[in-house]
């Protein structure tokens, strides 16, 4: 997501927040410090209700965060890697760069979140057991029981089937299993989703207008939300179809010119790309071809460094280009583009190069076969 702060890795994947996780973060706070803590603890401190409100929050996006990773290790295991997890607005969400291959794998995925969720919730429920009437620490007793009803909430919510939702991936899978078609499951599995959706829209009106205007109107949110999500789901599944059966060599282009090591990058701009719009070149040094450059090297180097620096000094080494066969599928380039958020890969026939395949071009001819309902 634009506009998110990396936080660091954990189990090698990128954590980031979105800076709607402030805002949401800072009305969790505020509310359990002014409305829920002291309506059932009238007793504490002033300063105790913020103190307890701020670790609330921050370990109820801990519990989402778990949440994410317990999706994102099974779908690891699996062999499918995942970009990134990004607390947000809605909690969290992971960015895995492919679906599963198999009902079973997809079944284990989306069932892992609401697990671990529900055992977040048992162990908050064990922890206000013993605070409440072991050790007799009130405080402790308090965030534990919100934090457990919380998760319990968040395990039952998601397990909801409508796409999206981990329950709405947990009836695809099942469909899938049963029938075989993958497309006919995702689709009512998204069908689903946006009914799901609906009710969550009208529900929220009805409850807004019935005098509960704040929760009526951020139900109605989350609706829309999930159904924006239904419908890019949607969307990404007609795309990866326009692309399914399509080889790499049917796509693959030519229009990547073989220019001499020496090229100065003033040079490259203003005798290459200007001229002809060309977008990335291979360097050759004497009869072997060394690597690959593009306008991502370019836009790396001060424009005045143009004029002394080579494109031998920027590009990247033939050995460390992602490519693909020309007799590959067209739509594992584009996850494998996406994935190494690369614009475009070398297309190889045993040791040589015989052509460029481009993301913009696929999403191109994604576009172009849809418009024309092929």
């Amino acid at each position: 997501m634009v506009g998110s702060i990396r936080l660091g890795k954990i189990f090698g994947i990128p954590i980031l927040v979105h800076y709607t996780w402030f805002i949401v973060f800072a009305l969790i706070a505020l509310s359990l410090s002014t409305q829920y803590f002291p309506s059932r603890y009238p007793d504490w401190s002033h300063w105790m209700y913020w103190a307890m409100g701020i670790a609330t929050g921050l370990l109820l996006f801990l519990s989402v965060l778990i949440h994410e990773l317990a999706h994102s290790l099974l779908s690891t295991f699996q062999g499918i890697p995942v970009q990134r997890i990004t607390l947000f607005l809605f909690g969290g969400v992971a960015s895995i760069s492919k679906e599963s291959t198999t009902p079973l794998g997809e079944f284990l995925m989306a069932l892992a979140g609401p697990v671990t969720s529900l055992i977040i919730a048992g162990g908050f429920g064990l922890l206000w057991l013993v605070s409440r009437f072991v050790l007799n620490i009130q405080i402790l007793a308090a965030v534990s029981s919100y934090l457990g009803i919380i998760n319990l909430s968040l395990a039952l919510f998601n397990l909801i089937p409508g796409f999206p939702l981990d329950g709405g991936r947990l009836l695809r899978s099942f469909l899938w299993g049963v029938t075989g078609n993958y497309r006919k499951a995702t689709e009512i599995a998204i069908t689903a989703g946006r009914a799901v959706a609906f009710l969550f829209i009208v529900g929220g009106l009805a409850w807004a207008l019935s005098g509960h205007w704040l929760d009526g109107i951020w139900l109605a949110f989350i609706g829309w939300f999930l159904d924006n999500a239904a419908t890019q789901s949607y969307r990404q599944l007609v795309s990866k179809e326009a692309l399914r059966g399509v080889k790499v060599r049917e796509l693959m282009s030519q229009e990547c010119p073989i220019i001499p090591a020496s090229t100065t990058l003033n040079d490259l701009v203003y005798n290459y790309i200007l001229p002809h719009s060309t977008r990335c070149f291979f360097v050759r040094e004497g009869e072997k071809l060394k690597g690959m450059v593009t306008l991502h090297n370019l836009k790396l180097i001060p424009q005045a460094k143009w004029p002394s620096v080579t494109v031998a000094e920027i590009s990247t080494p033939m050995e460390k280009l992602l490519k693909v066969k020309a007799d590959d599928e067209a739509l594992d380039a584009l996850e494998l583009m996406v994935e190494n958020d690369v614009n475009q890969m070398p297309v190889v026939e045993g040791e040589e190069i015989v052509g460029l395949i481009r993301r913009d071009h696929l999403l191109q001819f994604i576009r172009t076969r849809l418009e024309l309902g092929i």
